[in-house]
């Protein structure tokens, strides 16, 4: 197993499950597992380095902590602030009630909403009665909602919640490979309104419609995802995660085996009969490239924007705004350093102390990636004058810290759809052998998970059964 992410460890956890008697090796390059998941305790305050829940409409993060016995940790995020704010000209509003994620299940709030001109709503409305698009093939995201809602709606609504998930060009950003069943919605009702209405009719009578990010499907482990990744390590055989062992070199034998030089090791091989590179694709790609030329390239044009997390606390009395939601998203067109603010204490009150909240700021991503790398000093500067402007606070905050994580978001461009699909047919070519990560079928951590678990099946479903005795 090369990798000690979520991906990687979620493929070793599932070898162990089905395959007991396997001997187990991960090669993590850091100085701990978990890649971008980290959760810190400082102060008072649980602060996520980087994903902070996960959702729930996919099984794979909720059936991998029930299997851990973690399932009773799991919690919701607040019921009392299930809302999303947009910023329009320097100020805070609420996205439309039911409005999820590029279409509108209700629509009197998209008519009444001051982030929309008169002309926008219009032009949203005319959706209902514009034609499906008959080509096959794919579109980017800014593409097929333009076409589809008009301008605005992509400008002021779209484009800020896409872009605070994807950290993308809408440009360039398959729809195909992200919000599929958009374009799936327009095949089957001809229109993103008639589906969006065809699904209300079918929900369960009084069940409440979230905004935006659909803040009733995610859930957290209570000690932070951190806790997921310690139990996952346990859980593994003893000795079997070796830290700082960046694997530098990958062969086969004539017999098809496969030898790892890793770095902190010696200076010899050690031998594999199956290997698992959940790894970033340009790191596979780089170890690949004498093995199979042709998938190294392949890996290698995944393209990879970064991102900074400024985490801040305040005393409750600092903050102006009332903060009655789960955090703002802020279109390109505002022109802001900020991507979105998490009010990471709404979501979840356990991550601060009583009278204190605690935001988490973003920033970078494919609009402004100087600010993935930008040193600390003037990147918590740039970020505080902004975010007091937003949200009206007063005085320094309590606590800080930034997590710096550039390269780690791959993107997914018009075409990845069908660029996944020869590197996994490349991969299935190479014996005993998977790739798996956030690069391919999904940036979520349940999408890591199933990622890595597959990887595992696929492996251990090549290796025959050794006989007893």
């Amino acid at each position: 197993m090369v990798g000690g992410g979520i991906s990687g460890l979620a493929a070793a956890y599932r070898v162990t499950e089905l395959c007991p008697q396997a001997e187990l090796v991960v090669f993590e390059a850091g100085l701990r597992v978990g890649g971008v998941l980290h959760t810190i305790h400082e102060a008072g305050f649980q602060v996520e380095q980087s994903a902070d829940n996960f959702i729930t409409t996919v099984p794979w993060g909720v059936e991998l902590c029930r299997r851990l016995g973690m399932a009773d940790e799991l919690i919701q995020t607040n019921p009392a602030f299930r809302h999303t704010f947009v910023v329009r000209r320097g100020r805070l509003h609420k996205l439309p009630d039911g409005f999820l994620m590029m279409a509108p299940t209700r629509l009197w709030p998209m008519a009444v909403t001051p982030l929309l001109s008169p002309w926008g709503k219009l032009r949203a409305a005319w959706e209902y009665v514009i034609p499906p698009r008959q080509e096959d093939g794919d579109e980017s995201m800014a593409q097929f909602v333009r076409r589809r809602l008009g301008r605005e709606v992509f400008e002021r609504l779209v484009e800020p919640l896409v872009s605070a998930v994807y950290a993308a060009d809408m440009e360039k950003l398959s729809l195909e490979a992200t919000l599929w069943q958009f374009r799936d919605m327009e095949r089957r009702y001809g229109s993103l309104i008639r589906a969006m209405r065809a699904r209300q009719k079918a929900q369960p009578p009084g069940q409440p419609a979230d905004s935006g990010a659909r803040y009733s499907l995610f859930v957290t482990p209570r000690r932070g995802l951190s806790s997921l990744i310690e139990t996952l390590a346990r859980r593994l055989p003893a000795r079997s995660i070796r830290l700082g062992a960046k694997v530098q070199r990958l062969d086969r034998t004539p017999g098809g085996d496969w030898l790892l030089w890793a770095a902190g090791v010696d200076q010899n091989p050690e031998r594999f009969h199956a290997v698992i590179l959940a790894t970033p694709s340009h790191v596979a790609s780089g170890l690949l490239k004498n093995l199979d030329p042709g998938l190294s390239a392949d890996l290698g044009s995944i393209e990879h924007s970064g991102t900074a997390i400024v985490s801040v606390a305040f005393a409750r009395q600092q903050v102006a705004h009332p903060l009655d939601g789960m955090g703002v998203v802020v279109p390109a067109i505002e022109r802001s350093p900020i991507l979105a603010c998490s009010f990471s204490s709404q979501k979840y009150a356990h991550r601060a102390p009583e009278g204190y909240v605690l935001l988490r700021v973003f920033v970078g991503g494919a609009r402004r990636p100087d600010l993935a790398v930008m040193d600390d000093e003037p990147l918590c500067a740039l970020v505080l004058g902004e975010l007091s402007r937003l949200l009206g606070i007063r005085g320094q905050p309590v606590y800080t810290n930034v997590a710096h994580w550039p390269g780690t978001m791959p993107q997914y461009h018009v075409g990845h759809k069908d660029l996944v699909g020869r590197i996994e047919a490349a991969a299935r070519r190479l014996p005993r052998f998977a790739l798996a990560g956030n690069a391919y079928r999904g940036v979520g951590i349940p999408h890591c998970i199933y990622s890595g678990q597959q990887a595992a099946e696929q492996v251990l479903a090549q290796i025959p059964p050794v006989a007893p005795g």
